[in-house]
């Protein structure tokens, strides 16, 4: 059963894999009380440190006026009272109204009021902004009509791309260490080993010979570190292009788990994202990244595209598993196809801006590429 809590009167905090999922019921009677309940409702999501969130229930308002209506027109019930802090919870915490753009309004209660009808679109699902574009949610509107009904409220359901665990966890996130967890949908445990996935390579990969050739030269760049280094490769052909360079890597095997002790003109970041189990494990990792990187420094992350893993995962008949696959469930390595828009939205939660010089970066195939700045 995953782990559940009354964090407040208001909200219930459940622990569902990597994902947490607050459960709302809002005051229905005061707007007051439904404000502050908001203002610490943004409070709590704060307190996760850019976790992955979904806020699903009863928020009792209207977020837009049209979300409302009372005699065919739009209702006075929510006001500027309830709406500011909700408004503020959204831009706050990165939060995305997944049902917002349902065209037209579906409205998710609906009652009769002195003999007038109100109807509001209160039932709502809140999710890190990340993570909207990979979740299907919808309106369940048959709960609420017919013999059957037991409720005048809609469902909400929504299709999450969590793998529920089948047997005991074995707990240690990605801690700088090695990320491990038990899970398969076979029910035998399987650990992650991100590591298994580090190519043994002699020489250096193209992206460290366009660090060489092309970023060196236009951004005046002396200082490479090669975050995830694996067996450090590329880190031996930036020194010998005579550029300062260190790598980094949490798995012990490779050597390479001290942190560096300075900060670098550019950090790279290479095929790390992809193997990597859920979002939040790719939050941290590029927050991670991103403290080595000098202000107004660099941050290049580079991935395995959607298309590319999309296509291996189907001519290898690769399991489903979270957001992407187990490329290899025995060995415990995941993939996942990961899109620039993607990077950038995680890039967000690490402070980094995307850089405005995208273009130097040359298209390589099964690859996504992107330059990220860290602002002085």
């Amino acid at each position: 059963m995953p782990e559940a809590c009354r964090l407040e009167s208001a909200v219930q905090r459940i622990e569902l894999d990597w994902l947490v999922v607050f459960n709302i019921y809002l005051d229905a009677y005061t707007r007051d009380n439904r404000a502050a309940q908001l203002v610490r409702l943004r409070q709590l999501v704060e307190a996760e440190d850019d976790r992955p969130v979904l806020l699903v229930g009863d928020f009792n308002l209207a977020p837009r006026p049209d979300d409302g209506r009372y005699d065919g027109v739009p209702s006075v019930f929510t006001t500027d009272v309830d709406r500011a802090p909700f408004v503020e919870l959204l831009a706050r915490t990165g939060l995305v109204d997944c049902t917002a753009g349902l065209a037209p309004t579906q409205y998710t209660f609906s009652r009769m009021v002195r003999g007038r009808l109100s109807e509001f679109r209160c039932d709502l699902a809140l999710v890190s902004d990340y993570l909207h574009p990979f979740l299907h949610v919808a309106y369940d509107h048959s709960v609420g009509v017919g013999a059957a009904r037991f409720t005048d409220h809609s469902a909400v359901l929504i299709d999450l791309p969590v793998t529920r665990e089948t047997t005991t966890r074995q707990e240690r996130l990605f801690d700088l260490l090695e990320v491990r967890a038990a899970a398969s949908v076979s029910g035998k445990g399987t650990e992650y080993h991100p590591h298994k996935t580090a190519m043994t390579r002699s020489q250096p990969s193209p992206f460290a010979r366009l660090v060489a050739d092309v970023l060196v030269p236009k951004m005046e760049i002396g200082s490479v570190l090669d975050h995830g280094c694996g067996l450090g490769a590329d880190v031996r052909f930036y020194r010998d292009c005579g550029l300062e360079a260190d790598g980094w890597d949490p798995h012990p095997a490779f050597g390479r788990q001290q942190e560096p002790d300075r900060l670098f003109d550019l950090v790279t970041n290479v095929f790390v994202l992809n193997v990597l189990p859920n979002p939040w494990e790719r939050i941290k990792a590029l927050k991670h990244a991103a403290q080595f990187v000098r202000p107004g420094g660099r941050l290049l992350v580079v991935t395995r595209s959607p298309g590319d893993v999309d296509h291996r995962a189907e001519s290898a008949s690769w399991a489903r598993h979270h957001d992407g696959y187990w490329s290899h469930e025995a060995r415990g390595t995941f993939q996942r196809g990961v899109s620039v828009e993607e990077i950038a939205a995680l890039a967000r939660r690490a402070l980094l801006v995307l850089a405005p010089d995208q273009c130097v970066l040359s298209p390589v195939p099964a690859a996504c590429q992107a330059l990220f700045i860290r602002p002085a």
